[in-house]
């Protein structure tokens, strides 16, 4: 794989990265793993070019060709992606392109924005609730949902804070346990 752009410039094409076969197995091995967990393959597959491609950012046209994708594909898996928090939008003053990015920690950053799904679900449910009323059987199932989202975004935090001690306890080299 190779790419050379200075990390504030965006290309022109002529120096656009490039997917050697190991790369692009390893694209798509990614996406097929992220695909069995019932998510969309063209998310998974975004996710893997950005994280091993050796550049800050990409434009959409970028990620659309290295991936042999439509336009609109990317343009779909993108938008979930940057909503459920693993790839970020990138602004490059004076185009208007769009750029993405992964964090060098996604799945902390993945863990940190799900929380806020987990807020406006328990807002859905406290809709269902006061539409619910007095029935027994709809009260008790949103007060455990709610309960448990309450509880899930709690320990979110924790979770996250033991993450960030496990990353930053992990020695520079990625050899495993220090």
């Amino acid at each position: 794989m190779s790419s050379h752009t200075p990390a504030d410039q965006p290309t022109d094409g002529a120096d656009d990265p490039v997917l050697d076969a190991a790369a692009e197995h390893f694209v798509e091995q990614f996406a097929l793993t992220w695909g069995a967990s019932h998510s969309p393959r063209m998310e998974g597959r975004i996710v893997g070019l950005l994280m091993i491609v050796d550049r800050p950012y990409l434009s959409s046209q970028q990620i659309a060709r290295l991936l042999k994708a439509s336009a609109g594909a990317v343009s779909t898996g993108t938008r979930r992606l940057v909503e459920t928090g693993f790839v970020k939008r990138h602004a490059v003053l004076g185009d208007r392109r769009h750029y993405f990015r992964v964090e060098d920690d996604i799945w902390g950053s993945f863990l940190a924005g799900e929380r806020n799904y987990l807020g406006h679900l328990r807002n859905v449910i406290d809709d269902g609730l006061a539409l619910a009323g007095d029935a027994d059987g709809p009260h008790r199932r949103l007060v455990n949902a709610r309960n448990y989202m309450e509880w899930l975004a709690g320990y979110h935090r924790k979770m996250l804070a033991d993450w960030e001690a496990y990353r930053d306890a992990q020695p520079a080299d990625g050899t495993g346990e220090p």
